[in-house]
């Protein structure tokens, strides 16, 4: 008899180990081992365990291709994660099996040796069976659907109880997501503002009656900055919308600023046109909610408009608006409002743009952009790729919880009775309408920071830290996955005759992004150049992206003048009539207030289970080479950090949602 040892690893989360049977079979290239069930003397497979067991062969097994593990029900069902399987064969060769799944159920699973193969890599008739195996059940797990038409693709899921418990959250993180709201609200509800239902606050001081445990810094810096010009520009660069500002060196024929009207913020030694010729005039054109139907509110009316916004960046103070315009149709009744303008028209004409922010950052910046573009890439990565394959070992980390967090999204946060339909000036048919409009505008290089940045003209403006940011990480991205790439491929014709990745490209493609017109994306990879950018695309967009517009939601959204989630009266079509009265009954009422509060602080805090960006607990790939990459990934990302921290020093107000400890690995929240 052949002896051959065997290790298995159970999961550290919550209710990963189990009281059920399990039996291992390894499965060589002249046959199979005995059917082992994992019992030995006192517990087994409990959580975080990893327990050594003999598994014997009447044969010497040579080559062992796959091991099978059984999970059988005993009494009662007791669910099992398994990390991983090693084996030790008798001439003391290590094997190391990576497997990451539940076992649920009566189940078995054929789990392959670690090492990331392509389909070409497999001549084993086996193998190759075990591939197509994989894939067809994966297929009839995961499927697509159109949630709405005119938006992207998504998966097949009328709740997050309907996905395998693979893509679910695990138990604390459940419990955590679920309550964390709940304890936002309880908070607000022992001050007694969450029910004040159309109840206009006083004054603008009284916003601060929200605060209560939930705070941090920037939170209160903006409270008391926020009507200040300079950083009323600023949160253009370093917001939770940074991608939104671009060069203007015409005005358009719709928004008629003179130069007379901005001269005063100009200064004496210059004038519009000088300073546009120079590339320093920037315009934020919100034309993409005109003409939107605003929601309605416990019967009440709700506000949108699409304004226009002009800034100059001053070589002393920064970025400076110059001019906003609140319509996209100009005219007597839609005036073109100035710094120089009454204090209380000016305060409230930035405050409308704010308004328009919110809706444009957390429905197209982060919605869209971040959450269903990157579902997108997960459907197909499930359907078409097999776990062996080193494109699906080097995405599954960047793919974690990404399924469920946007099944709550569409059934929680943007569905027909949703929190958006509750407190949201674009809830209802409007988000939608929204997201169809500029989904018919996604282009997939506007998701690259090097194009979308000499795109816009924002290659020049200071103290721009996310575009730093973003090109500094993208570039150690791209370093890194150009190692993976290039150790499994070492041409461009093995991209050309992968069939699985061509498939999935395919799918991607012509299934996921089928209804967008100006995607740009082609439906097969040429070469090694194009996947490289492609899956630094995909994890940019997981990771640096969505930390970007998501990380930063509660600091600059909890002092709700600053990013109002709605607007109660519409705009101003004059600005001598504007009062504080007025202003407090436009601004969010004290439930919508307590309400857009809470959900920030819910969605941007920091995860108590987060995987940062570059951390791989989950080790997919196995090989020396492999593991090599990914610690000089670390490495870079390590460097990153002490600089982003040197580089704000002690400022009062610092850009920090990009330090690499601060992204997480893929999307959560």
């Amino acid at each position: 008899m052949e002896a051959y040892k065997v290790t298995v690893a159970t999961g550290t989360s919550e209710y990963s180990g189990t009281n059920n049977y399990v039996y291992v079979t390894l499965i060589g290239e002249h046959g199979e081992s005995e059917r082992t069930v994992l019992d030995k003397l006192g517990p087994d497979l409990c959580r975080g365990a990893v327990d050594e067991y003999e598994v014997k062969s009447s044969v010497p097994l040579g080559s062992i291709w796959l091991v099978r593990l059984e999970k059988r029900r005993f009494w009662v069902e007791d669910n099992w994660f398994c990390l991983y399987v090693k084996v030790k064969t008798p001439d003391g060769t290590s094997l190391t099996f990576p497997c990451y799944r539940w076992f649920v159920g009566d189940m078995d699973i054929e789990l392959r040796e670690g090492t990331a193969k392509r389909m070409l890599d497999d001549t084993i008739p086996e193998l190759l069976a075990h591939r197509r195996r994989e894939l067809q059940e994966r297929k009839q797990t995961y499927r697509w659907q159109a949630w709405k038409p005119g938006i992207p693709k998504c998966i097949d899921a009328k709740s997050e109880k309907d996905l395998p418990q693979d893509s679910r959250f695990d138990n604390e993180k459940t419990s955590d997501f679920e309550g964390s709201l709940q304890y936002a609200l309880l908070e607000l509800s022992l001050k007694k503002l969450v029910i004040n239902f159309g109840k206009s606050w006083c004054d603008l001081e009284d916003f601060r009656r929200i605060f209560w445990r939930l705070k941090s810094p920037v939170a209160e810096y903006v409270m008391e900055h926020w009507k200040e010009d300079w950083f009323f520009g600023y949160q253009f660069l370093n917001g939770s919308n940074p991608r939104m500002i671009e060069c203007c060196y015409h005005l358009p024929d719709n928004f008629p600023v003179t130069g007379d009207m901005v001269q005063a913020t100009l200064g004496p030694k210059t004038n519009l046109y000088k300073e546009m010729k120079a590339g320093n005039i920037y315009l934020v054109d919100y034309s993409v909610l005109e003409d939107i139907p605003a929601n309605e509110i416990r019967g009440k009316q709700q506000y949108l408009c699409a304004p226009l916004c002009l800034l100059y960046e001053d070589p002393v103070q920064g970025l400076l608006p110059l001019a906003i315009q609140l319509k996209q149709t100009p005219g007597q009744n839609n005036p073109i409002f100035l710094p120089s303008d009454p204090e209380l028209a000016w305060v409230l004409a930035k405050t409308w743009v704010r308004h328009a922010e919110f809706q444009i950052f957390q429905l197209l910046s982060h919605l869209l952009r971040t959450h269903l573009v990157v579902e997108v890439f997960c459907v197909a990565t499930l359907r078409q790729l097999p776990a062996v394959h080193p494109v699906y070992k080097l995405l599954a980390p960047h793919l974690r919880y990404t399924l469920e967090i946007n099944i709550r999204g569409r059934t929680q946060l943007i569905s027909e009775d949703g929190i958006f339909k509750r407190v949201v000036s674009t809830g209802g048919t409007g988000l939608l309408l929204v997201a169809q409009r500029e989904y018919q505008k996604l282009t997939f290089k506007s998701l690259l920071p090097t194009f979308d940045f000499k795109a816009r003209g924002v290659t020049r403006l200071k103290n721009y830290f996310y575009r730093e940011d973003c090109m500094t990480l993208w570039n150690t991205i791209h370093s890194f996955v150009s190692g993976i790439v290039t150790l499994y491929y070492s041409s461009d014709q093995e991209v050309i005759e992968d069939q699985e990745l061509q498939s999935w490209i395919n799918e991607v493609v012509n299934e996921g992004f089928v209804d967008t017109p100006n995607f740009g994306l082609s439906s097969d990879l040429k070469d090694r150049k194009e996947l490289i950018t492609l899956l630094t695309t995909v994890i940019f967009t997981c990771s640096v992206q969505h930390a970007a517009t998501n990380n930063g939601q509660f600091d600059w959204c909890s002092w709700v003048p600053n990013t109002p989630c709605t607007m109660r009266l519409p705009p101003p079509s004059c600005k001598d009539s504007i009062t504080i009265e007025m202003i407090m009954d436009t601004l969010p009422d004290m439930h919508q207030s307590c309400v857009e509060m809470a959900i920030t602080w819910h969605l941007s805090r920091a995860q108590p289970n987060a995987i940062p960006l570059g951390q791989y607990p989950e080790e997919y790939f196995t090989e020396a080479s492999a593991k090599a990459e990914i610690k000089k990934f670390q490495e870079e990302l390590k460097e990153i950090e002490e600089f982003i921290i040197e580089r704000h020093g002690n400022s009062e107000l610092k850009y920090l949602y990009l330090c690499p400890s601060q992204i997480e690995n893929s999307i959560t929240i």
